[in-house]
């Protein structure tokens, strides 16, 4: 993998990183009423949830600008550890399993950064695009693999069980039949997750990622900062394009 192509990417997962957490920094903010769940988890009453909500989104905000104006192993190494956290919190306090997996953007995008900063494992120093050897290429692709199924497949089974909040996106579209359109969607999505493990194509990602920025925009409730929070999702897709376009260009200047 040529620098170039490094370095874009890893502006791109920076952006996407940053933006992560500014996102989700924004719903402790605004103070978002299900994170309450979330706290129940731990026996933390709705009274102090809501104290306790501005400090976390306050934290999560100033990572989020670190990651832009200077980003270290550190942090990106803490938002692996709190969307990992984050997102099994969800089913922990009673949600589906499949809010866990559709969250893998949230702390597969650092994890993709990390493997983009070479292997110099400084915590606090300032990551820098490395160029890779063939190994850590592959090691790259199969990670974007990875975690680009498991989002999607994520969804996908958020939609064969029939989430009220993605029927309630379907029905603001005036669809009728909410409930099969979220069947055939989630069909799709789980087979393209499985597709995109397996065997994956450029124009089968860049749909997957044209599909996502598109979809995430709908939900009924703050679309902005639900849209910005999901920003991994995007660049875990459009990264994985990004490398197999540069593996097809190689092939064809053979």
């Amino acid at each position: 993998m040529n620098l170039s192509l490094t370095k874009n990417l890893h502006i791109i997962f920076r952006i996407a990183c940053a933006m992560c957490f500014i996102g989700h920094g924004a719903f402790g903010i605004i103070t978002k009423q299900v994170w309450c769940n979330y706290f129940a988890v731990f026996g933390i009453g709705q009274d102090m949830a809501y104290q306790l909500m501005p400090v976390v989104g306050t934290v999560d905000i100033i990572c989020g600008i670190l990651f832009i104006v200077y980003p270290v192993r550190a942090v990106a190494g803490w938002l692996i550890i709190w969307g990992l956290f984050t997102a099994s919190l969800r089913p922990l306090s009673g949600e589906p399993l499949a809010e866990f997996f559709e969250r893998a953007g949230n702390y597969g995008a650092p994890l993709v950064l990390l493997l983009l900063s070479g292997t110099a494992w400084s915590w606090f120093q300032k990551m820098e695009p490395q160029q890779l050897n063939a190994e850590e290429q592959e090691r790259l692709e199969l990670w974007l693999r990875i975690v680009a199924c498991t989002l999607l497949f994520g969804h996908g089974w958020l939609n064969v069980i029939e989430k009220a909040g993605l029927l309630k996106q379907y029905a603001s579209l005036g669809i009728g039949d909410t409930i099969l359109m979220a069947h055939v969607i989630g069909g799709i999505e789980i087979v393209g997750a499985l597709l995109i493990l397996l065997k994956p194509t450029r124009y089968l990602v860049l749909a997957f990622f044209v599909w996502k920025m598109a979809s995430e925009v709908l939900y009924p409730a703050y679309p902005f900062f639900e849209w910005v929070e999901r920003a991994g999702s995007y660049a875990i897709l459009f990264g994985l394009w990004l490398v197999l376009r540069s593996e097809f260009k190689f092939a064809m200047s053979k």
